[in-house]
């Protein structure tokens, strides 16, 4: 799959960049143009108990995989050799912490793909973004769980360097990065080509919402040392024209 040459160059060479760009730009016209619709769009009036927890088993699974691929693959090679950390353990802590993530972010998004579907209210209430955003997701766990299968032929972590090398020679702006990931299993290929796909539709659905919880998070950790707290005089209340006088009085 992709063995095309300019496939490969564009979905791995060109395309990177033009997700991160749409990604910027586009989630800074939105906040500027329709801050309104920079929200979750929540329906945990409906159906509550399923939301509660296939949210939870989402958020929860789903982050843990972000920042997972976040860390796995942007912390430069030179910083574990320096720690004395094996390529061949960072790829078993990957199939260890990665895989029971990955598997409660896919049922957790199974549970809120079915309740959006299987209930009328709600899916009159959503919106094909979505449905469509969801169902991508979905699929992106689900075909990086399968990735594992490929993963565990070559546990010496070789693999987990040619894709760590790639991404951080996409933000280095090497143009021949693509190279390094033309001839990998096609599993691989689906899951960076969906990754990017979801990249690019990032700022036009609502997933934009968790920007805003890494504002808040960062708004929190950088607050000033100190918070001045007045209190509020309160007032004299006027004494009841029958009160009896009191001894001082």
């Amino acid at each position: 799959m992709f063995s095309n040459f300019d496939l490969n160059f564009i979905i791995f060479g060109i395309m990177p960049y033009v997700a991160l760009t749409v990604f910027l730009v586009g989630s800074i016209a939105r906040y500027e143009r329709d801050p309104f619709t920079w929200k979750s769009s929540s329906s945990q009036l409906l159906r509550r108990k399923q939301l509660i927890w296939g949210s939870i088993l989402f958020h929860v699974g789903i982050l843990t995989v972000f920042f997972g691929h976040l860390i796995g693959l942007f912390t430069p090679i030179w910083v574990l050799d320096a720690l004395g950390v094996p390529h061949a353990l960072k790829q078993w802590m990957a199939v260890l912490i990665g895989g029971p993530a990955g598997i409660a972010a896919l049922v957790g998004g199974t549970m809120l793909l079915h309740r959006r579907l299987g209930d009328p209210r709600i899916r009159a209430t959503s919106s094909n973004a979505d449905i469509i955003i969801l169902v991508l997701i979905w699929l992106q766990l689900a075909i990086g769980l399968l990735t594992i299968t490929q993963t565990m032929q070559h546990m010496d972590g070789h693999e987990m360097v040619r894709f760590m090398t790639w991404s951080q020679s996409v933000v280095t702006w090497n143009l021949n990065a693509w190279l390094l990931v033309v001839d990998v299993h096609w599993l691989y290929k689906v899951h960076i080509f969906l990754g990017l796909i979801i990249t690019m539709l990032f700022p036009f659905t609502r997933l934009v919402h968790m920007l805003s919880g890494f504002t808040a998070v960062a708004r929190y950790l950088t607050r000033p040392g100190y918070q001045i707290v007045r209190t509020r005089r309160r007032k004299p209340q006027p004494k009841p024209e029958n009160a009896k006088a009191t001894p001082a009085e």
